[in-house]
């Protein structure tokens, strides 16, 4: 596949991009057949691109190997821009995954800052070298998510990294609170103070709502109700406000759920597997399942969320 040169990617990096989560068989295996019928879903929902094997994508348990055959099925079947988490203690993993997935045809990876980094300089550094490890012609996206990486990125740091690294894609932006961020960075591409960089949310789109308000070209994140969030985002930008929030917030009940630090992942995949969208709800060791009481749980929220959504009839 030809590589698309930065400018014209970040055109595209609007919408909702995927978060994909990994099917595995019962025992651990990965299930192939689960990854082709979920691939095919997301494009159904309406998706503009996917990232496969982010921070609840199982990354870390996968070996290399099977990192790069689940890019190559996922690119094999969807014809929309490709992120590769790529994540990684040290360049030299991260450079073999990323020169793997960009033969395959990806379009970018993303990268998440390590938690040792505590001044602005640093930040930037980091992602300057980081960078330069991979290749500077290699798109990469910004994964700013304090909550969970312990990393503070101010709004001055962002545009630091937009105007100083040549290939920053998009920032994935998952701060909380963070509506100021976005508006701050708005503010400074309407001014010509940076490099106009797309923002697509995630943090299970907690404020999808207000950031689409606030300047967000989109989502990059893994509810299990992508095609809602599809929704969602088309009504924001359509200019029908009380369609959009409706629609969310009737499902706020179970995107509070399914955030839970830990068992979240268990959450989305056992809807998932409800929707017939993949096989099983099995996460690959180490993990825990969900109880019956928190299936359960999951059940009534959507019992109830089927009186507003129909797709919650599963």
């Amino acid at each position: 596949m030809k590589r698309e040169d930065i400018e014209t990617l970040r055109g595209k990096a609007k919408g909702v991009y995927v978060i994909a989560p990994t099917p595995f068989h019962a025992d651990g295996r990965i299930d192939e057949s689960s990854i082709d019928r979920m691939t095919d879903f997301f494009l159904g929902a309406g998706v503009t691109g996917m990232t496969v094997l982010g921070q609840l994508g199982e990354a870390p348990k996968m070996a290399h190997d099977e990192s790069v055959g689940i890019v190559k099925r996922v690119i094999a079947r969807a014809k929309v821009p490709i992120v590769v988490g790529v994540s990684a203690p040290g360049f030299a993993a991260m450079r073999a995954l990323t020169q793997d997935v960009m033969a395959l045809g990806a379009s970018g990876v993303m990268i998440a800052p390590p938690n040792t980094l505590r001044t602005d300089d640093s930040i930037v550094q980091y992602y300057r070298q980081a960078s330069e490890a991979i290749g500077d012609d290699v798109p990469f996206v910004i994964q700013d998510y304090p909550l969970t990486f312990s990393v503070q990125m101010t709004p001055a740091v962002i545009r630091r990294i937009a105007t100083e690294t040549k290939s920053c894609w998009f920032l994935k932006h998952e701060d909380w609170p963070g509506l100021e961020k976005i508006s701050q960075l708005r503010a400074w591409d309407k001014e010509g103070a940076m490099p106009r960089l797309p923002i697509l949310i995630g943090n299970n789109a907690l404020f999808l709502d207000f950031e689409m308000e606030r300047g967000a070209d989109g989502a990059n994140t893994g509810y299990c109700f992508p095609d809602m969030l599809v929704d969602v985002v088309r009504l924001s930008k359509e200019g029908k406000r009380d369609e959009a929030h409706a629609l969310f917030d009737a499902h706020l009940p179970l995107i509070r759920y399914e955030q839970q630090p830990g068992p979240g992942l268990a959450v989305r995949k056992y809807v998932m597997m409800r929707r017939g969208i993949i096989a099983s709800d099995t996460l690959r060791k180490p993990a825990a399942s969900l109880s019956p009481a928190a299936r359960a749980e999951v059940d009534y929220l959507l019992s109830r969320l089927a009186r507003h959504d129909a797709r919650a009839k599963v």
